[in-house]
């Protein structure tokens, strides 16, 4: 199955959008890419505004992959709103085309408790191992793949077996998460509807989930782009391009710390809120982009 793209109207790069680190079951093999997305598998390759895809799974057809990479999204307007300054211009032309990914809510807020510390290969480890564990094989093209768990599942496991995932400390909330979610006291997909505050709060308020993990489900999974997640990376971009918007003490007591106070994290995304507006979560994904594959030897 195929989609026909005009690129002029609907800028897209399916190697952009998948290898910035905001989702964690794709792999490049050749010239695709293939992953776990809605318990299915999807195999997709894009031939300039040709974007192919093949799955598992008859439930997965043009519109969900439409949908899936967002490519619902005014991505020109978008450019037009968060390009304030030479910093975004050349992360915007650098990675033309990469959209946000519409992932599904309960996977997204496991991979990002995941995420807390680690290094991408890390987290895909601990999902994969997860998925291993305790998830449904899809054979597809003569492999074996697995969906993401089932929230019961991860509720009714041992602590023992989830640590042997390599989750560590966040075995605890990973389970603790599931128990909230399969008692009907969180509906995730309920949280579309409230305010970015309000589901920010919600999320808050679940084991291991803080401002930094709350952001990123917020904007991957939610429909928040007014969402910021701020990690070590966009840290180092606020410090280095954007210092002049700051108090001078305020970030001398930022650079010799190693992680942000709540109040520190609530001022830098105040910032970028007032400065980037609306799609400031847009920003966000270029410039921590841009800054990752700009320290990552030739």
């Amino acid at each position: 199955m195929w989609i026909q793209l005009d690129l002029l109207r609907t800028p897209f790069s399916l190697d952009h959008s998948l290898s910035c680190g905001q989702t964690f079951r794709w792999e490049k093999q050749g010239d695709c890419w293939i992953g776990v997305a809605n318990r299915a598998v999807l195999k997709v390759w894009q031939n300039s505004g040709m974007l192919k895809f093949k799955s598992s799974s008859n439930k997965i057809n043009a519109e969900f992959v439409r949908r899936y990479f967002r490519l619902d999204d005014d991505l020109p307007l978008i450019y037009s709103k968060i390009a304030k300054d030479g910093h975004v211009k050349e992360a915007v032309t650098q990675f033309h085309g990469l959209r946000l990914i519409r992932q599904e809510p309960w996977e997204c807020l496991i991979s990002y408790i995941c995420a807390t510390f680690k290094n991408i290969p890390a987290i895909k480890q601990m999902i994969r191992n997860l998925s291993m564990r305790f998830g449904r094989p899809i054979t597809f093209e003569g492999y074996e793949f697995y969906a993401f768990p089932e929230p019961e599942s991860l509720a009714d496991a041992s602590l023992r077996d989830l640590r042997s995932c390599k989750l560590g400390y966040r075995a605890e909330s990973i389970r603790e998460a599931a128990r909230v979610v399969c008692s009907s006291k969180l509906n995730l997909e309920s949280l579309k509807a409230l305010s970015y505050a309000e589901a920010k709060k919600v999320l808050m308020a679940l084991s291991g989930v803080g401002a930094k993990v709350a952001d990123c489900v917020l904007l991957f999974s939610l429909e928040k782009l007014e969402a910021f997640p701020i990690d070590v990376w966009m840290k180092r971009v606020i410090l280095e391009c954007y210092s002049q918007y700051f108090e001078h003490g305020f970030l001398e007591r930022v650079r010799s710390k190693t992680s942000l106070s709540a109040r520190e994290y609530e001022v830098f995304y105040g910032f970028g809120r007032r400065y980037f507006g609306e799609c400031l979560g847009y920003a966000q994904e270029y410039l921590y982009h841009y800054k990752r594959c700009a320290k990552q030897p030739a």
